[in-house]
């Protein structure tokens, strides 16, 4: 990666900044783009302060739902950078979880405005830059949750399927111009996002029993594949969406029904909404 100029969305916290942290290392110089601009800068004085020779690190706070300022995100890494060779679309998240009969219909919209969106935004923008610089590479981070059914995981999964099928699209139309496209799904990766579920024994337990290997997923084991597909190593691939994710594809999505149930009931998780014309549906 030395000398190589990469934008990284989502770049400020978990797997976002731990493929920073890897591509730093690796020699490149990253752009990381995120909505707070504090917590980008502490992330950028860490990655400058161990930096190889030639590598680090800029930081530009953006909105990726904004493609107003997704148009600058990319200005700025191709400036920083002095071109741009690749791309790391990691900005998503959700605000939905629970029974899709109890969705909150605007959390599902602003979770599609994230992870879709935001996304396209970045790929459209970005692989401009990419094709005129005669060629370079756009990783997509996607989820397990696209491969495999997460139960009331509202509108994530959901969105991050959109995601994988927008990589093959990609890949399909821009290869002509020498850029490849291709996506990452993790798996259970330790980040503070998932704390509540490390925290919670049944469900670490669930995991280990659904995942042949097992332990916990780490952000560097997302950041060394990410820093493969931008590299000389991958030229030849696209189109392609890899589960980093210690085989858990092989058996089935966790079940979060202890968490959940005490919020909505059994009944609820099956999709029973009682109503004030007919309360006892509820008991259905």
């Amino acid at each position: 990666m030395t000398g190589k100029s990469v934008l990284i969305t989502g770049g400020g916290s978990g797997i976002g900044e731990g493929i920073a942290t890897v591509l730093v290392g690796l020699g490149a110089k990253v752009t990381i783009v995120g909505r707070t601009a504090d917590r980008l800068t502490a992330v950028q004085e860490r990655l400058d302060l161990d930096a190889p020779a030639g590598a680090g690190a800029h930081a530009h706070a953006a909105d990726v739902t904004d493609e107003d300022q997704v148009v600058a995100a990319v200005a700025a890494a191709t400036r920083f950078g002095g071109g741009l060779d690749g791309v790391v679309a990691c900005a998503g998240g959700s605000e939905t979880i629970g029974p899709l009969t109890q969705m909150d219909s605007e959390a599902w919209k602003r979770t599609v405005d994230l992870n879709v969106n935001g996304t396209m935004f970045t790929l459209k923008h970005s692989a401009r830059e990419l094709v005129r610089a005669g060629g370079g590479s756009f990783v997509a981070i996607s989820s397990i949750a696209a491969s495999n059914t997460h139960r009331w995981f509202g509108a994530y999964g959901v969105t991050k399927s959109a995601v994988d099928h927008m990589v093959a699209l990609a890949a399909d139309e821009l290869g002509p111009s020498r850029v490849r496209v291709n996506g990452i799904r993790p798996g259970l990766i330790r980040t503070d996002l998932v704390t509540a579920v490390l925290d919670d024994p049944q469900l670490t337990e669930d995991y280990r029993v659904s995942t042949p290997i097992p332990r916990i997923g780490e952000v560097q084991d997302i950041g060394h594949l990410a820093a493969f597909l931008l590299g000389e190593g991958s030229t030849w691939i696209t189109g392609q969406v890899i589960n980093v994710d210690g085989g858990q594809m092989l058996r089935r999505g966790p079940d979060f029904s202890s968490m959940l149930e005490p919020l909505f009931g059994a009944d609820g998780l099956r999709g029973v909404v009682a109503t004030e014309e007919s309360p006892a549906a509820a008991q259905a």
